[in-house]
């Protein structure tokens, strides 16, 4: 026989070879051939009888097996199979931050994600917490209030230091090809974990990043931003802060007119809305207002742990699908002093947030932001982005299922990232125009 000999006989060959083949045909013992087949019949009976009516007597190694159909009792084995279909996406993780202060000077050469970093994140480390996506916060802190002015006018170069940010986590994700993908939407997230690629995608944490500006939004969701805070710490011409304990003292009053119509261009855009970092007043007038969903890319609750920075239950309750809710996902963040009293943190108290965010706004509002890279100090079990199956297996153990767990890890959020695309080619569809509105107290250009 060569390489090119058919491997199985075609019906003219048979013919030919008919007339000696019954010659040389077994005799088949039928009497053993129903023997065995009555035996395996039996057997599969039985073993159908004992699977559907005596399941519970089984040992848990044989009932926790996937094609018995039960559910696992190990949590951490549980989580980590979740996990394999429904990978981590984070909204919120501060590796830029680090490279430009950390010792790096934002320069990608001396950075080695493939060895152990200095704080929380790096490709090992991604891996083996079974992360498919985060967004890269491209930060820059607010301005020394002297330095800006009242007004916000005084340039303080957060537009450049934001664009040297989104610089260098592009140039990280293009240093390593083989595990990270740019993404800018939800389908670029899903493909990116369909070709096992961490999905890399852009927020900017602040609107005092640009510059007073929504010229600078556009451009910004030009080089990919997916996402705006609406605030950090500070009041800006947009919108209020919450600020960090005790509180801020209101400016605008929640959103400022430009806040409006920042937007409704984000709305056109199909850029996320996100409202940690923001004042009650700002965050129920944005969620009221904004056409499309809106997420907190990193923020716990309020009722768990009362600070400034988590979401209070009033808010959660505009969360949803009914009569006067919106869409949105809220992100829980780890921050042990967004979380709990001082020492007391751990993977149970950020399953405390979780299962609060829950149960007032429901499962399918709920996600996982958890500022790593941007805290100096880590809950107990949750220390770094291997410890994300933790918190899965944590949640398991208190009657989570599966589906909910894949919409905790990233379900919710992909829904609430295609709510806002959808929202942004209907609005165009319709004619809808860039916003051209310019801030009031700008005295540089005549309006």
């Amino acid at each position: 026989m060569s390489e090119h000999t058919a491997l199985l006989p075609s019906t003219s060959d048979a013919n030919n070879n008919s007339r000696g083949a019954h010659k040389s045909l077994p005799t088949f013992n039928f009497t053993v051939r129903f023997i065995v087949w009555g035996i395996l019949t039996a057997t599969t009976t039985a073993a159908l009888v004992v699977f559907l009516f005596f399941s519970d007597s089984l040992p848990d190694n044989i009932k926790e097996l996937p094609w018995i159909g039960g559910e696992l009792k190990d949590p951490m084995v549980a989580a980590l199979g979740i996990l394999e279909k429904a990978p981590i996406i984070d909204g919120h993780i501060d590796l830029p931050i680090l490279i430009r202060y950390g010792g790096y000077a934002n320069n990608v050469s001396a950075v080695d994600l493939n060895s152990e970093m200095p704080a929380h994140v790096d490709i090992p480390r991604l891996r083996k917490g079974k992360v498919g996506g985060f967004f890269w916060s491209v930060y820059v802190g607010c301005a020394d209030p002297e330095a800006e002015g009242a007004d916000f006018l005084k340039s303080t170069w957060r537009v450049r230091d934001t664009l040297e940010q989104i610089d260098v986590a592009k140039l990280l994700i293009e240093k390593y090809p083989e595990t990270f993908r740019f993404a800018r939407n939800a389908e670029g997230i899903r493909s990116s974990i369909a070709s096992g690629k961490i999905a890399s995608l852009l927020g900017v944490e602040g609107a005092h990043q640009l510059g007073n500006s929504i010229s600078v939004l556009r451009q910004y969701q030009a080089l990919g931003v997916s996402y705006v805070t609406l605030t950090h710490t500070c009041h800006n011409a947009f919108a209020d802060s919450c600020g960090l304990a005790p509180g801020k003292e209101p400016l605008h009053g929640g959103l400022s007119a430009l806040g409006f119509s920042l937007i409704d261009e984000m709305n056109r855009l199909g850029v996320l809305v996100d409202l940690s970092h923001t004042s009650d007043a700002t965050a129920i007038q944005a969620l009221k207002y904004s056409k499309a969903p809106v997420i907190w890319s990193h923020s716990s609750a309020r009722a768990v742990h009362n600070v400034p920075r988590n979401v209070p239950d009033d808010v959660l309750g505009l969360i949803g699908t009914g009569s006067g809710q919106k869409d949105a996902v809220v992100m829980v963040n780890f921050a042990p002093y967004f979380v709990a009293p001082e020492g007391l943190a751990t993977v149970k108290t950020v399953a405390n947030h979780v299962e609060h965010i829950a149960n007032i706004a429901g499962k399918e509002h709920v996600g996982i932001g958890s500022d790593f890279d941007g805290i100096e100090i880590v809950p107990a079990g949750l220390e770094d982005v291997s410890k994300y199956p933790a918190l899965i297996a944590e949640l398991y153990s208190r009657g989570w299922t599966k589906l909910e767990l894949a919409g905790l890890t990233g379900g919710n959020l992909l829904r609430v990232f295609e709510g806002a695309e959808r929202v942004s080619r209907e609005l165009k569809a319709t004619g809808v125009q860039p916003v051209y509105d310019l801030y009031k107290k700008r005295t540089d250009i005549p309006h």
